[in-house]
């Protein structure tokens, strides 16, 4: 049993990027396919795959390099709120992440989103992680 499977999915994200793996499995769930969908969104990895075999299902995350340097388009993936403590932001103190340069990914009562998309629709929520 994992204790924080969000904290998980990045691990095996940042360990798949320092490895240089092009394509990484992770257990699916309803909350890591809306982050996956976020980062795809925004462009940090190049493509994604839900499989529906078995009772959990697992995404298949196809990692983004740049073509010529192979440096990865995720720099830093960190985890924000943890379950020991979450950290919440409101619409007046949302974090921006390198100066706007980079994300941070909320769980809002609209759904997953950026700060930047929170800030527009005007909701605060639970902040995930930052992703620059």
């Amino acid at each position: 049993m994992n204790t924080d499977p969000i904290a998980d999915y990045l691990t095996r994200v940042r360990n798949a990027i320092k490895a240089n793996h092009r394509v990484v499995e992770i257990p699916a769930s309803n909350l890591k396919k809306e982050i996956t969908k976020v980062l795809f969104d925004k462009g940090y990895i190049a493509n994604y795959k839900f499989e529906e075999n078995g009772p959990q299902g697992i995404i298949k995350v196809a990692l983004k390099y740049h073509p010529v340097t192979k440096i990865s388009a995720i720099r830093t993936i960190s985890r924000v709120s943890k379950p020991g403590l979450r950290k919440y932001a409101g619409t007046a103190n949302m974090p921006r992440v390198l100066n706007g340069l980079g994300i941070a990914i909320l769980s809002t009562s609209k759904g997953v989103m950026t700060d930047k998309e929170a800030r527009a629709q005007n909701v605060g929520g639970e902040v995930l992680c930052f992703v620059y």
